[in-house]
């Protein structure tokens, strides 16, 4: 019997602390109640599309 290897065999995750204030994380956790998926997985695919798609921030301080 032959196995498949998991196409995200290699992406190795590292554990982090990122403080975020309340309002994000209330936002997040509100979001990932309506879509059934914890908050933490939900951050974490937000910031992997980020990166995939080579967002670029706009910061504007006002």
């Amino acid at each position: 019997m032959s196995h498949l290897k998991s196409p995200y065999f290699d992406k190795i995750k590292q554990q982090i602390t990122i403080p975020l204030d309340e309002e994000t994380l209330g936002y997040f956790k509100t979001l990932s109640e309506a879509n059934g998926i914890p908050y933490q997985n939900l951050i974490h695919l937000y910031l992997f599309d980020c990166a995939k798609q080579q967002k670029k921030l706009s910061l504007t301080w006002t």
